[in-house]
């Protein structure tokens, strides 16, 4: 890096440009010929501030990417930065020689875990976005090779957190992440807490014959997390006012680095296997890449269910067109295709760069991006006091929906952006899920724009906001805020909590203005004459309202302890807790001195709802709840001797006469478990109308495929 006071300016200047570029004129891919043309044109000076800029702009995403889970910027912008960084290596490689180099493996090792070396080096692949780069890989394969007829494995690129698993003599050992290719974190303690990662490796095959284990083998998969679940935890974060994870990648990653075993166990994080490192004895690897999924499979791991063969590059590039249109019934994550030389033989042949094999690459996906202008920043306030911006643009169609608006998520976010009314911005679907805004088209901003001022003070009670040591969020500290009172009534009111029918946003608000509900438990003390005062014919409704009020006096503990908002305590954690205490008195008194204490050395929603629990005021809620006559219906003891005892059940489509929340609960009840991905340790998969890839994915595993009257009569102990 150059030391000079005016080199240090412009190169600052340069990283600007850098960032600038990413948003207008990297959108589409590089014109191969024209760009290197331009960038051998460059004078040495300007190549080497580029050069500098750019490998100090991957490093700092690098880190953001890989090891902090926290990505300023797109995958597309992120691979599209790392593109151009190449594209200037090549065309100016004596400068690229004289500067320091960015490591062509991000290094995702974070410093909390141990670090192992692999036996293999764990390599990147090289990406591309076009078909005409898919063709070249083809051609230079089939140049080296001396045969065009080239054989391949199409497989859906996960979205995941790359790791490496060691079994030998079928027993597994070790978990490491990539890393830097060369060592990764150890992560064995939190990959045993894995759904269908197996310790043993089957020895025979269901028709009875005996599986060729290799001595040591080095398997590398991809951890991840499938919708379902990404929504399910976000719903309860949401819930318990925690900030949303922006695409299941986080999720994974995030995850699978905690220290706190429980929550990596409660999340359901899965796993696939698509590759192998070091095997030994060598000859006990399979000779082809369909081969190795075979293998997979029959060991009893989690493989791919299902891969496409190709022969030739226009079958290739069908193939990956026919994978991009089935993605969207995946029930998991993928951004891409990945194409290997299906022959192992031809692939220790054509061999590897420094940092990826040479006879695989990936084709990622382009993801559905608008540009549209931002009409307003919107400030929300949330149930615990956070104040979330919120771009409110011109609608635009993404994926497949109509979007026209992103969360901004905080203060720092909007100021690193820039972002302001007027801009001109782009706009894409996170993950395919949660629309977000991905950068500002600055060439177009309005003249006169003024940079976002975020408020000083909350924008419904107008009481000064606060930040805590460490977060970004920014609060409003007023518990009686309106708008505070407003969502935690309408979480507590859900159907995921008490389940009050009638009491919508707009009662809600009613009764709020009207001041005759400051907080749950008042919502047991309305009277019937004051709620016919909010207008005409009201009277029925008045009375629906009422008896709904009246029976949520009986819901089920957990749905209490949900609907109170606890930070850090979603359903499955309620649910938990609910066994643990057996009763709202005992639950408040989880703020005791003893309880605390115990809480310390037990698992996060332990501690998380003793703390909650100091607080006189929440323990004043709770007697009050009682003295309103609130009697919750103790959890359910879980069976164990019914025919659902101990098996994992999946669900998929649209079932008749049950939701699948529904299903679930009564699934849970007679002491099965419920799953939301098929894998070889799945009992059974229940299906209904629509059922998408799950359905396939259960008859790939050989799983039982039952109807909503099967399960019906197993829940009554019959014979499915």
């Amino acid at each position: 890096m150059p030391s000079h006071p005016n080199a240090c300016f412009r190169l600052r200047a340069v990283c600007v440009f850098a960032r600038f570029a990413l948003f207008v004129a990297l959108l589409v891919p590089l014109a191969a010929a024209a760009a290197a043309a331009d960038l051998r044109a460059l004078a040495p000076e300007a190549a080497r501030l580029q050069l500098a800029a750019l490998r100090a702009e991957v490093a700092h995403h690098d880190t953001l990417y890989h090891q902090k889970a926290a990505p300023e910027i797109s995958d597309y912008d992120y691979d599209q930065l790392k593109l151009r960084l190449r594209a200037l290596e090549a065309a100016q490689p004596e400068i690229a020689k004289a500067t320091p180099a960015v490591p062509e493996v991000g290094d995702d090792r974070s410093g909390l875990f141990q670090t192992y070396r692999h036996r293999e080096r764990m390599m990147s692949l090289d990406k591309t976005y076009s078909e005409a780069d898919l063709r070249a890989f083809h051609a230079r394969l089939a140049k080296l090779l001396g045969r065009d007829d080239l054989t391949y494995t199409v497989e859906p690129k996960f979205d995941g957190f790359a790791v490496s698993v060691t079994y030998e003599r079928g027993k597994l050992v070790r978990a490491v992440t990539r890393g830097n290719g060369v060592e990764g974190d150890d992560i064995t303690a939190n990959a045993l807490l894995l759904r269908g990662l197996p310790r043993t490796l089957r020895e025979s095959a269901e028709d009875g014959t005996a599986n060729a284990i290799p001595e040591t083998m080095e398997l590398r998969g991809e951890i991840f997390v499938s919708f379902t679940e990404f929504e399910r935890i976000n719903a309860e974060r949401e819930a318990a006012g925690e900030i949303k994870f922006a695409n299941p990648r986080n999720l994974a990653t995030g995850t699978i680095r905690q220290r706190d075993a429980a929550e990596v166990g409660r999340r359901n994080l899965e796993i696939v296997f698509y590759g192998i490192g070091a095997c030994v004895p060598a000859t006990a690897q399979p000779s082809t890449q369909r081969g190795l999924h075979e293998s997979i499979r029959r060991w009893g791991l989690p493989g791919i269910a299902r891969t496409w063969t190709a022969r030739g590059v226009g079958e290739l590039w069908a193939a990956m067109q026919e994978l991009a249109r089935a993605r969207g019934d995946f029930a998991f994550p993928t951004d891409g295709a990945v194409a290997k030389l299906d022959a192992v033989a031809l692939q220790r042949e054509v061999g590897a760069t420094e940092h990826a094999p040479r006879w695989a690459m990936a084709y990622k996906f382009a993801p559905a991006r608008a540009e549209t202008q931002v009409r307003a920043i919107a400030v929300q306030v949330g149930r615990t006091g956070v104040l979330t911006p919120v771009a409110e643009f011109a609608p635009v169609e993404l994926a497949g929906s109509t979007v026209a608006r992103a969360s901004l998520h905080n203060r720092e976010e909007v100021a690193r952006r820039d972002i302001r009314v007027g801009d001109f911005v782009y706009v894409e679907k996170a993950g395919e899920i949660i629309p977000a805004v991905v950068g500002v088209n600055v060439a177009r901003r309005p003249a006169g724009a003024q940079a976002f001022a975020f408020p000083e003070a909350c924008p419904v009670c107008r009481t000064a906001v606060v930040s805590r040591a460490g977060e970004v969020a920014v609060r409003c500290p007023n518990a009686a805020c309106p708008a505070q009172l407003r969502r935690r009534l309408e979480h507590f009111a859900s159907r995921e909590a008490v389940a009050i029918d009638g009491l919508g946003p707009a009662m809600v608000e009613a009764l709020v203005e009207k001041g005759w509900v400051k907080e749950a438990p008042d919502l047991y003390r309305l009277r019937r004459a004051d709620l016919l005062t909010l207008g005409k014919d009201v009277g029925k409704s008045t009375d629906r309202l009422l008896a709904a009020i009246e029976a949520s006096k009986r819901a089920e503990l957990w749905r209490f302890i949900y609907g109170l908002g606890i930070p850090q305590v979603g359903a499955v954690a309620a649910k938990e807790a609910a066994r643990r205490y057996g009763s709202l008195a005992a639950l408040a008194a989880a703020g005791s001195g003893e309880a605390v204490a115990a809480s310390a050395a037990s698992d996060s929603a332990g501690r998380a709802i003793a703390a909650y629990f100091l607080e006189v005021r929440n323990r004043a809620t709770i007697a009050s709840l009682i003295a309103a006559g609130v009697r919750p219906t103790a959890p359910m003891a879980v069976a164990t001797g019914s025919r659902l005892a101990g098996k994992v059940f999946v669900l998929t489509g649209a079932l008749p006469s049950l939701s699948r929340a529904q299903a679930a609960e009564k699934i849970v009840a007679a002491g099965g478990k419920v799953a939301t991905s098929v894998s070889r340790n799945t009992h059974y998969v229940i299906a209904g109308a629509d059922p998408g890839a799950k359905l396939e994915q259960a008859r790939t595993f050989g799983v039982s495929i039952l109807d909503e009257a099967a399960l019906l009569r197993m829940l009554q102990d019959e014979e499915p």
